[in-house]
């Protein structure tokens, strides 16, 4: 799900999306639905309730997650989700901030909703790409968690 003002509206290309699904479908992910909204918070929640109750298990948002006046990804995110990942969050950030300190400015959240995990991305291509690698390798984990296995092994 991208989150942007401009690509909502056609005056900017969606690079960020295209890497999500890019990186996603590498890493043998199937691509739902991609979903463009604007940044605001009414828009995100809805778009976020209906995925969730499309039964998606997975939901990547890309963008809205700085300090700018309409970037609220996360404050959309948070009232929506049910029970916080703040590690897979502070994972991204660690990440990113191995490239520069500008990462700490991310504000993106993660959480469950259901069986359904949500990941807040940074809008520009490298925090996405940057931000995916960290997690990449526990979403897998996290998923069937979520799905009610709880098998170890």
């Amino acid at each position: 799900m991208t989150v942007s003002d401009g690509v909502a509206h056609g005056t900017r290309k969606d690079e960020s999306g295209d890497l999500v699904e890019r990186q996603l479908t590498e890493s043998d992910y199937s691509i739902v639905d991609r979903v463009v909204v604007p940044d605001e918070q009414p828009a995100i929640v809805a778009a976020l309730r209906a995925q969730i109750g499309a039964g998606t298990r997975l939901i990547v948002t890309t963008g809205g997650t700085g300090f700018g006046p309409r970037d609220v990804t996360p404050e959309a995110t948070t009232e929506v989700i049910e029970r916080p990942a703040p590690g897979l969050s502070e994972l991204m950030r660690a990440a990113g901030l191995e490239h520069t300190p500008m990462a700490a400015l991310s504000r993106g959240v993660a959480g469950a909703a259901g069986s359904c995990l949500i990941l807040n991305l940074p809008g520009s291509p490298k925090g996405v790409k940057e931000s995916l690698d960290a997690v990449v390798e526990v979403l897998p984990h996290a998923l069937r968690l979520l799905a009610g296995d709880t098998q170890h092994g």
